[in-house]
């Protein structure tokens, strides 16, 4: 057994320098405190291990420290590899025991992916979560994360962009009952409790700004000289699709008269989503060919002529505010909507199929499973002559006169 030199009262009242007790335990005395270094040699080489610093790590515990180590020695074996293999045993089996918030989060992501569109990608089910709940609790393991972390995370949030903090709030739930499920020490309360810390707030939804039905056909006939981009609105116009459907329109999914969007670039949760056929004016096929013309891009029909892709959201946007339209690209939904209202163009049904909308509860579906095209060809009639004012000539997507 070593022989011991130093008292705690010496340790207590010591100056800064290095103080020796015997056996290899070595006090590196500061100012403000002091570190525990345990000193041995092994296999021919000297080597320095630290204990930890006062006032944490007493005299006492320091020794204790120090003959537990020098045993290991004696034994052939190497105290700091000991202590680095104990360590990573300890931190796989927390890690598999007490997850962190970030790796909860990506095992929840990873199950529910396959249910979500584009694998999550496209709704974007992660971004919240990696942009305000990581940074801020990231690294917290299941055990430890309250609901005031939580709160914490979403309060800079909550009355500014309320329709974040919700989606924050909502999926975090979701992780933590997913890692409940998986048995770790976590309670999916906590975010209940968080948004009752978080206090009510009433959000006023504000609506995407939308061209009166009244004036689209002025904005049509001055979309017609703004090449691609303004043939692009010209054709979300005429048949009320989304931007993503209508932006990223390929040739091959013209038939004649008949455009099928696919299913993974109409809105809506998987599975619940198919092929949305719209019927085609000859109005709407003219402004395609006349777009496919000067993108000269083989695949797309509303390209720039430098890209091998589809035109962006923004490329349309700010042809819009070029010309001084305070409507949005996804407002001509609402002008045909209003317009359909105003006018009595048509039925509930052949309304909400013409947008893309899911009508009637899933066995009603199951039984009503015509897509009402038809009729939607009566409507989109209608509201092209509206639009343009005029018999528009008979023309196919590859510029053929019928």
């Amino acid at each position: 057994m070593p022989r011991n030199t130093l008292t705690a009262i010496q340790v207590k009242n010591a100056k800064p320098g290095k103080l020796s007790d015997g056996g290899g335990l070595f006090l590196i005395k500061t100012e403000t405190g002091g570190n525990w270094i345990y000193r041995y040699q092994i296999r021919g080489q000297r080597r320095q291990m630290g204990l930890g610093g006062l006032p944490h790590i007493t005299l006492s515990i320091a020794r204790q420290e120090r003959d537990k180590w020098a045993t290991m020695r004696a034994m052939g074996k190497d105290p700091i590899e000991e202590r680095n293999r104990e360590r990573a045993d300890s931190d796989e089996v927390r890690d598999r025991t007490d997850p962190t918030f970030a790796e909860m989060a990506t095992t929840a992501f990873e199950a529910k992916k396959a249910g979500l569109r584009g694998d999550g990608t496209r709704g974007r089910w992660m971004s919240p979560i990696e942009t305000h709940m990581i940074p801020a609790i990231g690294r917290k393991r299941a055990s430890q994360i309250t609901a005031r972390d939580i709160h914490k995370a979403i309060k800079p949030i909550w009355r500014t962009k309320h329709v974040t903090a919700v989606k924050c709030l909502t999926r975090t739930r979701i992780i933590l009952q997913q890692a409940a499920y998986g048995g770790y020490a976590v309670d999916p309360a906590i975010a209940d409790a968080a948004k009752y810390m978080l206090g009510e707030h009433v959000h006023q939804t504000k609506n995407i700004a939308a061209t009166p039905w009244q004036d689209i056909p002025a904005l049509y006939a001055r979309l017609e000289h703004e090449g691609v981009t303004g043939a692009c609105l010209q054709f979300m116009i005429l048949t009320a699709v989304r931007s993503n459907g209508c932006r990223l329109a390929k040739i091959e999914e013209f038939d004649g008269d008949v455009w099928t969007v696919p299913s993974e670039r109409m809105k809506g949760r998987k599975g619940r989503v198919g092929d949305f056929r719209v019927p085609m004016t000859q109005e709407a096929l003219r402004v395609a060919h006349k777009a496919h013309l000067i993108s000269r891009q083989r695949d797309f029909v509303f390209s720039a002529s430098y890209k091998r892709a589809g035109i962006s959201d923004g490329g349309i946007a700010k042809t819009l505010v070029r010309l001084g339209e305070e409507g949005r690209p996804h407002g001509f939904r609402t002008s045909f909507r209003s317009w359909v209202q105003d006018t009595e163009a048509a039925t509930f049904d052949v309304i909400e199929t013409a947008l893309g909308h899911v009508v009637g509860g899933k066995v009603e579906r199951a039984y009503a499973r015509s897509d009402l095209l038809d009729l939607r060809r009566v409507l989109a009639e209608k509201w092209c002559q509206f639009v343009i004012g005029q018999s528009a000539s008979v023309v196919d997507l590859r510029g053929r006169q019928a």
